[in-house]
């Protein structure tokens, strides 16, 4: 009896905490942040609690850039992400380091992984969650990665209870809810959609996320509201000065 009362709690718990929290920089996704005039060290610096990088796999090297055309040899995940991290990480600082694949999945992974392995700091680190999105292998193989992989799920598929302990965030394209691409306001249908979806991931004890939203205070604001967990943001020093502005 006095499990399941103490499991009843715990389930309280986490159901207050997806419906309570208080929204901070943590809950702020730096998009394509290598396109920051100051790549992750802007964004690590305002403590915002996420951060993406688009990766590429050519000639055994992982470069970063959203497309074949940007990428640049001396632009490197390791340079710009993971020594950065290893020298500035604080030991109880949070962070989601999103990584997007751009080329094929299985051997880009296995790169990564192997890079991966050179920084025991970051991938022993609780407080760093790697999370893959992008060019995924099936769902089915999420189980057979390692303990410091961790995938991005999408809001419209099914996932067993094994992958899901493999999903760290649920994103989405905010165009499929929406008449089209970056629409604002929100009509209520669309914000309904919205919501309905926020919950069914809620549900699952997931973040969720939605990429290609508007990008300023009154959207913000709103997705807030929503409790949408990360919002999407290319301009950091602005929604830096917003939630100044709030707390």
């Amino acid at each position: 009896m006095k499990y399941f009362i103490t499991c009843f709690v715990a389930l309280l718990c986490i159901s207050f905490s997806a419906s309570s929290q208080s929204f901070t920089l943590a809950n702020v996704h730096s998009h394509n942040d290598y396109e920051q005039k100051i790549p992750f060290d802007l964004a690590y610096t305002k403590q915002l609690g996420s951060i993406e990088a688009d990766i590429h796999l050519v000639n055994g090297m992982i470069l970063v850039g959203h497309d074949a055309k940007d990428l640049v040899m001396n632009r490197s995940l390791e340079k710009m992400y993971l020594a950065p991290l290893l020298a500035y990480n604080l030991p109880n600082r949070k962070l989601q380091l999103l990584i997007d694949v751009k080329t094929e999945a299985i051997s880009t992974l296995d790169s990564l992984i192997a890079l991966l392995k050179k920084y025991p700091a970051i991938i022993n680190n609780k407080n760093i969650t790697i999370v893959i999105s992008g060019n995924n292998p099936p769902d089915s193989l999420f189980i057979h990665y390692p303990n410091f992989i961790f995938f991005d799920g999408r809001i419209f598929k099914n996932y067993t209870e094994e992958q899901l302990t493999k999903i760290a965030l649920i994103s989405e394209d905010y165009g499929k809810f929406t008449m089209w691409k970056k629409t604002w306001p929100m009509q209520k249908l669309e914000e309904e959609k919205i919501m309905a979806a926020i919950e069914k991931v809620h549900a699952l004890h997931k973040p969720v996320r939605l990429w290609g939203t508007p990008d300023f205070p009154a959207a913000w604001e709103a997705f807030i509201k929503m409790k949408i967990d990360f919002i999407n943001t290319d301009k950091i020093e602005e929604i830096s000065e917003f939630f100044q502005k709030k707390n």
